[in-house]
């Protein structure tokens, strides 16, 4: 499989109204064929950008409808020698792996096979016109599956897989061999089925993902409940979700409330409940409860749609070993076959050999340079660790980034919104009256609730959390004061809550003083003038971070926090989470500072942060990696992978996955190099045959490193007991 180098882009100082079209091409099937087409459509006045995927067969075309129509691409194609359709979206999701099985080219295989089994049986029974007729005629229906297309690609002067195929099944029924012809156009013909069918294995978690949004949607128009096509809603829309049912588009919950499983998208495992004002992805699933969700993003602008698209233009930027195996095959390719000229002529003509012997000889060693597993060898790797990261919640951008990961050393670890939950919670309540606990968290929750700071809606919250019936309390005259805090009658009774200034008196002094060196915020509690007690608030570490650091720690990776925070609280969080080494009171260009004073070193350094206010850091790290960051179009646009989910234990997970599928990739570039020189090395002195060549140096080979890459798509995330 090969793909174009880089994903599709577009740069145009006008605006231009562009149109995307997806074409399946019989026929592409190596990084040459691929390089061929798109030379020829980007030679097309109007088509602005291409990337092809030959492990799928198909082209994406970027195009100016008003320049250039899908039927005049088809043509040009087809003047190349490739049968190309076009394929809309729906098609492309519906398109299974079974389909490679009902394609013309299956079917050419499937008469081959047959032809190749009647000429076996008459070859036993001792008819051997019939048995050399029914060979030819295998040879010659298997070979079309590439005859065309080598033709044209030898009027153009390339050498690529179809040009070789075509060579050896001519040159074997040339010298009176129909049953290796036979041979070499069955197995490969088969070999290449396989191929595309494993290769689309490797697909099928994108292909899940892209399923997780439906068709259709109930929308109420006009006080009536109409089914229509997903495709036709729109913002500002209302639409019903039944238990069961799936967000179809990114929308708000309006009325009603829902437990929603979002575990296809952000790899977390627990279904939420979401109430009024939440915000739904598409591809949720309710699973209890009934809802009515606002329409805010077509269809095609969800964030699973954005996923979607961003993980097939990640497989469309090659890594870097790819970039070494596409070159390595086209110096070895004509390498090979420049030896097979040779073992063909130097023991006729000069040694006097048997011409038929170092004939087939030669033609054996042009199905070796055949260079389809070494080609396969690392984009089918690649994709099956991109996709089994998506399905559990990782989005990575691209197979270098793959490669980039695996080799990372240090990792910059944001504390606020990253380690910790991003939001402050009470931690702790002291009364120094003698009123009970409940009574005073009650009133100055009361009395902040109708305050927008964030400490006063975290003191609500807290208080809702521990069971206090905030709403029974009556308020009035409340008045909120910036920099100073909040006053208010609550029940009659004269209430101010604010900063520690409030605070008076050595004892309440020494207290406050206690809880500010343990990095906590403290909000004192004043009723009629008199200070009454105090809150104190944290911003907690998640519950998961202390065995992320450690799993990351045992990994190799050495992490470092870097926060804006004041070194207390940094410290406190540090120490809690066993991060030795930190950095507190940073401003963003400070965190860009430090990043780029250990980016030299021969490793790359991975930067955690939110995806927004640590954007410059993300960008500046040699893999910017974001948390928390579905629904962010910040984060989904800078960071190099995403963590979808709030899920920092995702960490140990995603480095995991980049080394093993960097070994992965490595093992299956030298078998693929390995079993090649070999078989071509033992060719000269006759030990492989050419149905040996067939099936060891392409059928088997391919296989492997296919099976070998499967192995990416069992790496999950180790779940905590």
């Amino acid at each position: 499989m090969s793909r174009s180098a880089e994903p599709l882009a577009l740069e145009s100082a006008e605006p231009v109204t562009l149109r995307r079209a997806q074409f399946v091409v019989e026929g592409m099937d190596c990084s040459d064929c691929a390089r061929r087409v798109e030379d020829r459509l980007g030679r097309m006045g109007g088509v602005r950008a291409t990337a092809s995927n030959t492990g799928e067969r198909t082209v994406t075309v970027e195009y100016e409808p008003d320049l250039v129509e899908p039927g005049q691409m088809r043509a040009a194609l087809g003047r190349l020698g490739y049968l190309a359709s076009v394929r809309d979206s729906r098609e492309a999701l519906d398109s299974h792996r079974a389909g490679v099985w009902r394609t013309a080219f299956a079917a050419r295989t499937y008469a081959s096979a047959g032809c190749f089994a009647i000429a076996l049986v008459s070859l036993w029974a001792g008819l051997t016109d019939p048995a050399r007729l029914f060979f030819l005629a295998s040879a010659l229906v298997g070979g079309w599956n590439f005859m065309p297309v080598g033709f044209r690609a030898l009027i153009h002067g390339a050498l690529d897989m179809h040009v070789l195929m075509t060579f050896a099944i001519l040159g074997a029924i040339g010298i009176g061999e129909p049953l290796e012809a036979a041979a070499i156009a069955f197995l490969f013909s088969l070999a290449e089925l396989l191929e595309q069918f494993s290769v689309r294995r490797a697909h099928d978690s994108l292909r899940g993902l892209m399923s997780l949004s439906p068709e259709r949607a109930t929308v109420l128009r006009d006080g009536e409940e109409t089914v229509v096509p997903a495709e036709e809603l729109r913002p500002g829309e209302r639409i019903l979700l039944k238990v069961g049912e799936r967000v179809p588009v990114d929308g708000t919950l309006i009325e009603g409330a829902a437990t929603l499983d979002a575990s296809a998208i952000t790899g977390e495992s627990v279904p939420v409940d979401c109430a009024v004002g939440d915000a739904l992805m598409a591809g949720m699933r309710a699973t209890g409860g009934f809802a009515v969700v606002r329409v805010d993003r077509p269809r095609d602008e969800s964030t699973l749609a954005r996923i979607v698209q961003l993980i097939e233009d990640a497989e469309a930027r090659k890594s870097r070993s790819e970039r070494f195996v596409t070159r390595f095959a086209r110096v070895y390719t004509p390498a090979v076959t420049a030896l097979a000229v040779l073992v063909a002529t130097i023991p006729t003509v000069f040694l006097g050999a048997a011409f038929d012997l170092w004939f087939e000889r030669a033609l054996t060693l042009l199905v070796i340079a055949c260079p389809c597993a070494l080609v396969i060898s690392t984009p089918v790797a690649v994709v099956s660790g991109l996709t089994a990261a998506a399905r559990h919640g990782v989005l990575i951008k691209g197979g270098e980034i793959l490669e980039e990961l695996a080799g990372v050393r240090t990792i910059a670890l944001d504390k606020t919104g990253t380690l910790t939950y991003g939001h402050p919670v009470v931690t702790d309540v002291d009364v120094w009256d003698d009123r009970p606990v409940v009574e005073l968290l009650g009133k100055a929750a009361a009395a902040e609730r109708r305050s927008e700071h964030p400490l006063a809606r975290a003191i609500v919250r807290g208080a809702r959390d521990r069971g206090v019936d905030v709403d029974r309390y009556s308020v009035s005259a409340f008045e909120a004061t910036p920099g100073v805090g909040v006053t208010a009658r609550v029940d009659g009774e004269p209430i101010s809550v604010g900063g520690e200034a409030l605070a008076t008196g050595m004892e309440a002094a020494d207290r406050v003083t206690e809880m500010r060196e343990a990095g906590k915020t403290v909000v004192v509690v004043r009723f009629d003038g008199q200070p009454a007690g105090m809150i104190a608030l944290a911003d907690r570490p998640r519950a998961e971070s202390r065995e992320a650091v450690e799993t990351l720690a045992r990994l190799g990776i050495r992490p470092v926090m870097l926060t804006g925070d004041d070194p207390v609280t940094a410290s406190q969080v540090a120490g809690a989470l066993g991060i030795s080494e930190f950095h507190a009171r940073l401003k963003p260009d400070e965190k860009l500072e430090w990043l780029e004073r250990v980016s030299p070193d021969a490793r790359p350094t991975a930067m955690v942060g939110d995806g927004v206010n640590d954007a410059p850091a993300l960008a500046a790290a040699g893999v910017g990696i974001a948390m928390g960051a579905a629904g962010s179009d910040v984060a989904l646009e800078t960071a190099d992978a995403v963590l979808m989910g709030d899920r920092v234990e995702r960490l140990p997970y995603l480095f995991r996955l980049a080394r093993m599928s960097r070994r992965v990739i490595h093992q299956n570039v030298v078998a693929s190099i390995l079993i090649k020189l070999s078989l071509a090395a033992a060719v000269p002195f006759g030990l492989v045959s050419l149905v040996a060549a067939v099936v060891v140096g392409d059928l088997g080979a391919s296989l492997g490193v296919t099976a070998n890459s499967m192995r990416l798509a069992g790496v999950r995330p180790r779940v905590r007991p």
